[in-house]
This record gives C-alpha cells, sequence and structure tokens, in this order.
C-alpha cells in the first residue's frame, strides 16, 4: 500500500452498518486519493454524499477491486466469500465484518485496543468480530492483562440494528400497529430466513441468529470462540446468552468475570477508567450507568454497575454498552483500516 493516501473500497455500501462506515471515513483521519462504494446490482446507480460530494455506487465485481488498497467488507458471509479472494488476488487488505473468516487460522481477528499487534500478521485479510464480542473484550482487556481471569458469563441484550435496516423498520412498524390494536408484520425476527417469526416490539426473543448442535445460538458461539482467540487464551470458560430486545441501536451486556485472584474494587473501577477506548460510568447511588439511548452515536465502550460477586471473591459484575453499528462494526473496522496506514508509513 502507499503510504500516505490510499484508494479505499467499502462493499455493502448502502447497508446500516456500510453508512456508518462512511461516517466514520468522514470523521477520522485516514487519507483518501478515491472511494469506490460497492454493493449489489440493485443498488447499483444510487447517489450517497461522502464530503459534500456525490458518490455513485457500483455494483460489485472482481474487477472492482483493481488498484484497490483497504477493501471494507460488511455486505454478508456469502458476499465476502466470493469478493475476499478476489480482492486479495488484486493487491487489497480485506477489513472484513462478516462471520465469513473469523474462526480461520491464517486470518487475524482484531479489535485495536485488545489485540491490535495481530494487524501486521495478516495475509490479505483481517477478520472484524462480532459486535457483541467486541464491546466485551475491549472492557475485559484491562482486566485480563492485570488479573487475567478463569471464566466469563455473559448474558446479551441486542439491539435490532444487528439484524439490519430492515429490522429496525419492522420495530417501528410493530410498535406502531401495537398501540393502535392491530398486528404489524413478522418477517425478521429472530431470523429472516427460519420459517417461524416473532414481533420483537413489547417483546423479547431469547435468539439472535441460528440454533446450533449443542443448544446454543451461532450468536452465543460466535462469542465464545472469539474470545478466546482475541485473547489468545484456549483455557478461559467462556459461555453466553444473546436476547434481542426492542431497542433501535445499542447492545447491551451483564458480564460476570472470575479473575484469577481477588482484587480491589477501587481499583478495578480505576483500571477500567484507564482502559482504552473505555468510559467507565458507574454510580448506583446517582443513578448513573450506560444505557444504549445515551451510547448511541458514541465509538467508545461504556461500562458501570461494576461490583463485587456476592459469592465468589474472585467474581466480578459489570454492564457493558455500546453502539453496535459502531465500535461493535464500522468504528473497529475503520480503526483496522487506520493502523493498517499508519504501519505502512512508519
Amino acid at each position: 500500500m502507499p503510504s500516505r493516501e490510499v484508494t479505499v473500497a467499502v462493499l455493502g455500501a448502502t447497508g446500516a452498518v456500510g453508512e456508518q462506515i462512511l461516517r466514520n471515513l468522514e470523521e477520522r483521519s485516514i487519507p483518501i486519493k478515491e472511494l469506490r462504494l460497492l454493493a449489489s446490482a440493485r443498488s447499483a446507480g444510487k447517489k450517497v454524499r461522502f464530503k459534500g460530494e456525490e458518490v455513485e455506487v457500483q455494483e460489485a465485481t472482481p474487477e472492482s477491486f483493481e488498484g484497490v488498497d483497504i477493501a471494507l467488507f460488511s455486505a454478508g458471509g456469502g458476499v465476502s466469500e466470493k469478493f475476499a479472494p478476489e480482492a486479495v488476488k488484486r493487491g487489497a487488505v480485506v477489513v472484513d465484518n462478516t462471520n465469513a473468516f473469523r474462526m480461520d487460522p491464517e486470518v487475524p481477528l482484531v479489535v485495536p485496543e485488545v489485540n491490535g499487534d495481530q494487524i501486521r500478521h495478516h495475509k490479505g485479510i483481517i477478520a472484524n468480530p462480532n459486535c457483541s464480542t467486541i464491546q466485551m473484550v475491549v472492557a475485559l482487556k484491562p482486566l485480563f492483562d492485570r488479573f487475567g481471569f478463569d471464566r466469563v458469563i455473559v448474558s446479551t441484550y441486542q439491539a435490532v440494528s444487528g439484524s439490519g435496516a430492515q429490522a429496525m423498520e419492522e420495530l417501528t412498524e410493530q410498535s406502531r400497529a401495537a398501540l393502535e390494536g392491530r398486528q404489524g408484520p413478522r418477517e425478521i425476527m429472530p431470523v429472516g430466513k427460519l420459517s417461524k417469526h416473532y414481533p420483537i416490539a413489547f417483546n423479547t426473543i431469547p435468539q439472535c441468529d441460528v440454533a446450533q448442535d449443542n443448544g446454543y445460538t451461532l450468536e452465543e458461539m460466535k462469542m465464545i470462540r472469539e474470545t478466546k482467540k482475541i485473547f489468545d487464551d484456549e483455557s478461559i470458560g467462556v459461555t453466553a446468552t444473546c436476547v434481542r430486545v426492542p431497542v433501535f441501536r445499542g447492545h447491551s451486556e451483564s458480564v460476570y468475570v472470575e479473575l484469577k485472584e481477588e482484587f480491589d474494587l477501587a481499583e478495578v473501577r480505576q483500571i477500567l477508567k484507564e482502559g482504552e477506548g473505555i468510559i467507565l460510568q458507574d454510580d448506583i447511588a446517582n443513578q448513573e450507568y450506560p444505557m444504549p439511548l445515551d451510547t448511541s452515536g458514541r465509538d467508545e465502550v461504556f461500562v458501570g454497575r461494576v461490583r463485587k460477586d456476592t459469592v465468589n471473591s474472585r467474581g466480578l459484575n459489570l454492564w457493558v454498552v455500546s453502539d453496535n453499528l459502531l465500535k461493535g462494526a464500522a468504528t473497529n473496522a475503520v480503526q483496522i483500516a487506520e493502523k493498517l496506514v499508519s504501519q505502512d508509513s512508519q
């Protein structure tokens, strides 16, 4: 890659995450020589404003990646599997936001605040972790460095935007219908391709993604596998329960972690306060704690409700909230791209 200006392609530019990637590219420091917006044939021809100018969306083809330095992918796993090798073949580094390559041992799975050093080891593809995994490992990283830990138990409260723009529209329509005493559309939740669909408005659905043979969902297994890979520690016991809730943006997580040694709560709070990418909001007496409405549109990971477990002296409970479309997806991908450019210029 050139050390200064770079040609950037965004595949999936018209989707919910793609739109946020463009917002990040506008606001952050990557010096862009040329921006290529790529999507499916049905989106080709659309115009998107970027830094005051209109950029036309093109249909993605293998040739679209000629001359591209960094390609940010967010268009679904099948699309990534099809186009990522083609982009790499043409000299691009792919930052992929799908599940297609995350557990490939040849592909770094990167959260810059946690294991940004792994970016140097890429062979053309770098994987963006699952949104729920990203915010959890950012919150846990400084604790892992100081104490290490044996076990993590996480329950998620995931916004519908994790299933895309159509899921957000469905929540809106279902809410309006319910308040008017009628039934709204039921086509997406919990998983669009499955045969049964449930309302998410005024409801919670304990299923994110498809079921696996072990009774967990794919989303839960992503969190389990990805956490171990990111921390490079297969000995960590991780379990997850992922729940969809009627919130537009911002995933929340109740995280229980067993540290390897007993701890002082004041030290834990100080460690979190100083942690990279973390904002500590932890004052239950004054009702100060992270909530999705307050964290929407923010790039940081917010942590609160920090407290010792009542049974295990090494047990710590945390409440972790972050914008799933930003740090959980777009921001993390663009941060990786920034490090690619920075490393190349050194």
